[in-house]
């Protein structure tokens, strides 16, 4: 099992060290204080998500297909189907890129969801990408050193809570995630693979009782989030109802 590990390991090496350099790209965009995924909750993208909605809309109806960077199966739902906006821009679908977006120095890509179906836009909060992504990092590191993952306590099935304080006791730093639909800080969690995940249960129970949802068993709880949101889940497992909350599944029932 250790060798299967490290191959997964490996593989993961070389996918954080180019997310690390990307984020290394953003560094005049992105905050870098404890309190920088307050700032993304905090954003109104009301008027941003509108504009591009249209924008999409628009280019849809005039070349029968979505303006879309196209994205292969490996990538994860809640990070996929990112809009172009430098085509809407240069198409005239837009007359400029929102100032929340990326590639004009904010701190979001907006992405295409329901792209089949119903295409709406949503965003992408990235500093939530650039946390989770460098707690995977250290993670990665850990092993390396130690031969086993920073885990603690088992909170969901074979899922565990990420030792952070043992990753910190080596010097490293790890900051506070808030969270982009309440601004409570989100616990990081890991999976059998050493993978790390943002744990949005929190945010999910609360959305839950305001709404007063009755959730089916077989449903991922995320597209509540969602939905009522112009946030993407992002870095996250799905989640199930069970024993009346939700809880982070490896694979849905």
């Amino acid at each position: 099992m250790r060798n299967v590990y490290g191959i997964v390991r490996k593989q993961r090496v070389f996918l954080c060290a180019a997310m690390a350099a990307l984020m290394l790209l953003l560094t005049g965009c992105l905050h870098t204080s404890g309190d920088s995924n307050k700032d993304a909750w905090a954003t109104n993208y009301d008027g941003s998500v509108s504009r591009v909605q249209n924008a999409m809309n628009a280019f849809q109806e005039s070349n029968g297909i979505l303006p879309i960077i196209t994205a292969g199966p490996e990538v994860p739902k809640y990070e996929k189907f990112r809009i172009d906006l430098s085509k809407l821009e240069r198409e005239g679908y837009v007359d400029d890129i929102p100032k929340t977006a990326f590639e004009k120095g904010g701190s979001a890509y907006f992405l295409v969801q329901n792209e089949e179906v119903d295409p709406i836009v949503k965003v992408m909060d990235l500093i939530t990408v650039q946390k989770v992504t460098l707690v995977q990092r250290l993670v990665d590191s850990y092993y390396a050193s130690h031969g086993t993952w920073p885990a603690k306590e088992e909170v969901y099935p074979n899922i565990h809570l990420v030792d952070t304080e043992a990753i910190q006791s080596s010097g490293n730093r790890i900051e506070d995630l808030a969270s982009v639909y309440s601004g409570e800080i989100l616990p990081y969690i890991i999976d059998a693979e050493g993978t790390v995940y943002a744990d949005y249960a929190f945010d999910i129970m609360q959305l839950i009782d305001r709404k007063e949802i009755k959730p089916e068993v077989s449903e991922d709880l995320r597209k509540y989030l969602t939905e009522e949101s112009h946030f993407v889940p992002v870095k996250s497992l799905p989640y199930a109802w069970s024993n009346g909350q939700p809880i982070a599944v490896l694979t849905l029932p």
